[in-house]
């Protein structure tokens, strides 16, 4: 039976710009975190080339109006605006963002803008990065830059897409960059993350008056294995950690009692105000959105001793065993359902995107060159009706994007891990559209399961 979408219902696909741009140091691009980060040989690949986009960017459009979405979303890469990450603007770097609007528009395509997929200039890095107080200040500059300049155009802001992968992977676990290992600054680095979104809405609004401006957390719903007490704790404060910490500032709730409670005891907090919190901050960081983008791959059980981390003890890797992605991550799309009608009541906002999903699946082209991904449809076909669930239980869902267009570089997992609705050899950069393409290009143009 076919299960409508809403009129109007809005249909993407998401990329960041080091997955897919390279042209490292073309036209005065300056060096990010993560340039850094792959010399340091901390990656099995660098983004140096990726998927070449930034010389291939008219080719790419045209996938994504073959299609046949109404939005796009792509980071900026601040390097290429701001090279340093103050000081002169880089004319050549905008004008390629400029160039890509200017190409979406003319394909009936929406451009959503996301200001920051976590590659800092690594001169900002060097001067403490996000740690330190100056950054947010930055941050805020560069927002006023960007939507200055395409703000007569973008009609849709996105200011950060998962910042907490930003402050605690890459500051708390190091695993991405800029690779600290320190919950201090961790902290500290989430809270100016916070901070920056929420004093960049207002200058994005005057910049461009007529626009929606919100911001991309992530989620990791969980659930206690057992429900022995020990279990049922665990679970409550790894879901204060890995959400709540996020989502309630935002929504001006400032941060849980709870979690203040249980990173005082493990002291990580001191017994006053954190020295990263001033007086005013959780007031900005709760200005009005206009939409919440939700990003969601997956869900995990939570036993005691480990509330802190996200390891399913599922190895990544090719062919994995049934109800996994190669990534490891247990496949529950219901899960996506009930954090979507979490979300509607206790925080209410007016829209909420899912502005990524998706799935990684290594399958390649067979010998007739077609790339038959069945369980990446069966995958994005059971996500998508759990949205249809979310909307049918009245969460105003308006829109879903997918994970990604093209198979790119998936950070420290390099390019082994594919995403993409198009298969791309990494050699050639040849593009070929996937069966889940054309499966979801169907979908598209029938608003409907």
């Amino acid at each position: 039976m076919s299960r409508s979408l809403p009129a109007g219902f809005i249909w993407g696909t998401t990329s960041s710009a080091y997955q897919i741009e390279g042209a490292r140091d073309e036209d005065g691009k300056g060096e990010s975190i993560w340039d850094r980060f792959a010399d340091t040989g901390r990656m099995p690949e660098s983004g140096d080339v990726a998927c070449d986009h930034y010389h291939r960017w008219q080719e790419d459009v045209a996938l994504l109006a073959g299609l046949g979405l109404n939005a796009y979303q792509f980071s900026v890469a601040w390097t290429r605006v701001l090279p340093e990450g103050t000081g002169e603007i880089n004319s050549a770097g905008l004008g390629f963002y400029d160039r890509l609007v200017d190409e979406l528009l003319d394909h009936g395509i929406a451009p959503w803008v996301n200001l920051y997929h976590w590659d800092l200039p690594q001169t900002l890095q060097d001067e403490g990065g996000w740690p330190a107080r100056s950054t947010v200040d930055a941050y805020v500059r560069y927002a006023d830059v960007v939507s200055r300049a395409l703000g007569d155009r973008v009609d849709v802001w996105v200011t950060h897409s998962e910042p907490w992968v930003a402050a605690y992977l890459g500051h708390r676990e190091g695993v991405f960059a800029p690779g600290i290992q320190d919950w201090g600054a961790a902290l500290a680095a989430g809270h100016h993350l916070l901070l920056s979104h929420g004093r960049s809405v207002p200058v994005i609004r005057a910049n461009a008056p007529d626009s929606r401006v919100g911001i991309s957390l992530d989620c990791r719903p969980s659930t206690p294995v057992t429900d022995d007490p020990a279990d049922l704790d665990a679970q409550r404060h790894f879901d204060g950690f890995r959400n709540r910490w996020f989502f309630d500032p935002v929504f001006g709730k400032g941060y849980p009692a709870d979690i203040v409670a249980d990173f005082r005891k493990r002291g990580r907090i001191g017994t006053g105000a954190p020295g990263w919190l001033e007086s005013g901050d959780l007031d900005d960081i709760a200005a009005p959105i206009d939409f919440l983008g939700l990003n969601y791959y997956t869900s995990i059980e939570v036993a005691a001793g480990a509330d802190e981390t996200e390891d399913t003890g599922v190895t990544p890797g090719p062919d994995p065993r049934p109800g996994y992605t190669e990534m490891g991550w247990p496949i529950v799309p219901e899960d996506l359902t009930s954090f979507l009608r979490r979300i509607e009541a206790e925080y209410g906002p007016d829209s909420i995107v899912v502005t990524e999903n998706g799935a990684s699946y290594s399958d390649g082209p067979g010998a007739d060159g077609v790339v038959r991904d069945d369980r990446r449809i069966d995958y994005l076909e059971r996500h998508i009706g759990a949205v249809l669930d979310a909307i049918d239980a009245g969460v105003p869902v308006d829109g879903y994007f997918v994970w990604s267009l093209l198979d790119n570089l998936e950070w420290v997992a390099g390019y082994a891990q594919r995403f993409g609705l198009v298969w791309v050899d990494h050699t050639t950069q040849r593009r070929i559209p996937k069966e889940s393409y054309r499966w979801y290009r169907d979908v598209i143009a029938r608003n409907a399961l």
